[in-house]
């Protein structure tokens, strides 16, 4: 395994990092990193911005806000977090699992003292609270796994910056966003700070195979700069835009949430726009493109899904599932 140090609190260009490793650098070893941001939400690809964030919070308090490329749902982030990523080299996409590479984290806190599980489609919990959600991304033979670690964040700002919907709230059978959640920190008989916690979750993840490091060069620098520029840290990437849409449902399975936006004239599907916090691995650009020009029709649109992979696409949810949200 490679180690790539990356020391940057913008959140701009840690995810712009985060994506040009995983397309522009090939190593047959899988590569690790560790990495925080400062004052953050992180919101989902697929997830409709605006409706997550506490927008007016947000703005008084200066809270960036950035949008991934992997799917599921937002997130806050601070220094008081830690971020860990993972680029693995997969065969098969149906081998793919979430919980196999969650492993290593879980075993890492179980070293230093804290009995964390995995729970759910894509969270770590401690007694029950969430102090971690995972999310990934296919790009060819390669898989980006990543996710957070909440050790020491401020929770009031979490539980204020983010707009949990009460779908979700409800999903999870909990009051609110702040009872669900916990920082690492309070089960550690150490008082350690976020660096030194870094440290030791590295050293586990090295305890058993040769320590390898990647400096970034200039080149790769420049590179991960211009897609900050050019993607990241743009108002059209984060925020985008809602198309018009003469018919709007919503649904929330055990895999997440899809809302469907539909423009519909004369019975023909003319636009489609696909939002939620499923986590698929694929671009869900490939669905909208195959649902627009049928009939609005349950027959036609299963039929236009004949040839779409449903779980790399949507995760756990069914292809059944994901046909019902086109329907009242």
């Amino acid at each position: 395994m490679i180690f790539i140090e990356n020391t940057s609190t913008s959140p701009y260009f840690n995810l712009a990092c985060e994506e040009y490793c995983l397309t522009n650098l090939d190593f047959d070893e899988d590569i690790v990193m560790l990495w925080r941001d400062d004052n953050t939400i992180v919101v989902g690809k697929y997830q409709n911005t605006i409706e997550e964030i506490n927008h007016e919070f947000v703005a008084e308090n200066k809270v960036n806000v950035v949008r991934r490329v992997t799917g599921g749902g937002a997130v806050y982030h601070d220094l008081g977090n830690l971020n860990f990523t993972f680029i693995l080299n997969v065969d098969r996409t149906d081998m793919i699992d979430m919980k196999k590479y969650a492993l290593p984290v879980v075993e890492a806190l179980k070293e230093i003292g804290v009995t964390a599980e995995l729970s759910g489609r894509n969270d770590i919990t401690i007694d029950g609270k969430k102090i971690s959600g995972t999310a990934q991304r296919l790009h060819k033979s390669k898989l980006l796994y990543h996710g957070t670690l909440l050790f020491d964040s401020d929770m009031g700002v979490l539980s204020k910056a983010l707009k949990v919907s009460i779908d979700k709230i409800e999903s999870k059978g909990i009051k609110s966003v702040r009872s669900r959640v916990a920082n690492i920190k309070e089960y550690l008989n150490k008082n350690y700070d976020v660096l030194e916690f870094k440290r030791l979750i590295l050293h586990h993840l090295f305890k058993e195979q040769p320590y390898k490091e990647y400096k970034l060069t200039d080149e790769d620098l420049k590179a991960i700069r211009l897609l900050e520029k050019e993607r990241y840290s743009k108002w059209e990437w984060i925020y985008g835009k809602s198309p018009s849409c003469n018919l709007k449902n919503s649904k929330r399975f055990s895999g997440g949430k899809i809302e469907v936006l539909l423009n519909i004239s004369n019975g023909i599907i003319e636009g489609c726009k696909i939002y939620g916090d499923f986590l698929g691995v694929s671009n869900i650009e490939d669905v909208e493109s195959v649902i627009i020009g049928n009939r609005y029709d349950k027959e036609d649109i299963e039929k236009s899904l004949k040839d779409i992979n449903i779980s790399e696409h949507f995760g756990n949810i069914t292809k059944d599932e994901v046909v019902s949200c086109f329907f009242k």
